[in-house]
């Protein structure tokens, strides 16, 4: 598929087809498009949990859904035949930037000016976005309820230096098309070149 037409066919998909599973070659090139995301210092501070069973996603639902109003939470009702949770590692970061090229011996956070654990994990989820809309599936990144991530890791076994950062659940699309321009914010509004009160100048 051509990458605009992957960039413009992308969008958070809810719903799919439950008698389609994911084939396991195409999770496999999902998961290794994800891990040519650019990293901070080439730190590669992330770990990515494939959960591609009924059951492991079953147990998935019932460690994230949250008690109050579960029936609410998104992901207490998506039936996904696929489900990879992205974690970001602090750590490997602070470990990275304090190697002598890089200086930072106290292992400090105070300079960083964003968490770039966080952000390039997530640029590695948005790279399995797209590759899933290019092997012509579905998918939907959604948050996890903070209250019950220490119950995630518990059912999953997660190491305490990774926190998961969402989920992105994957399939065979079973949505009818929306049409979502008339909620677009226009350019002109959220794009700006050379000072903030001066728009891109195009459409």
């Amino acid at each position: 598929m051509d990458f605009q037409d992957v960039v413009r066919r992308r969008r958070m998909v809810r719903s799919y087809d439950p008698d389609r599973p994911v084939p396991p070659d195409v999770i496999e090139r999902i998961v290794r498009n994800g891990l040519r995301a650019p990293s901070a210092g080439f730190s590669q501070g992330w770990g990515f949990l494939v959960l591609d069973n009924p059951a492991d996603i079953a147990r998935f639902r019932t460690a994230v859904r949250p008690e109050e109003r579960p029936e609410n939470w998104f992901a207490a009702n998506v039936a996904a035949p696929l489900l990879i949770v992205p974690h970001s590692n602090k750590d490997a970061y602070l470990d990275r930037y304090a190697q002598p090229d890089k200086g930072f011996t106290d292992r400090s956070d105070a300079w960083w000016p964003a968490p770039y654990w966080d952000i390039d994990t997530g640029m590695a989820s948005l790279l399995m976005l797209l590759t899933a809309v290019d092997a012509e599936l579905g998918a939907c990144f959604f948050g996890i309820p903070v209250d019950r991530i220490e119950a995630f890791r518990e059912a999953f076994g997660v190491p305490p230096q990774f926190t998961p950062i969402g989920a992105i659940s994957i399939g065979y699309s079973d949505e009818p098309p929306r049409d979502l321009r008339s909620r677009r914010r226009p350019t002109e509004e959220v794009v700006h070149r050379g000072r903030w009160s001066q728009p891109v100048g195009y459409a």
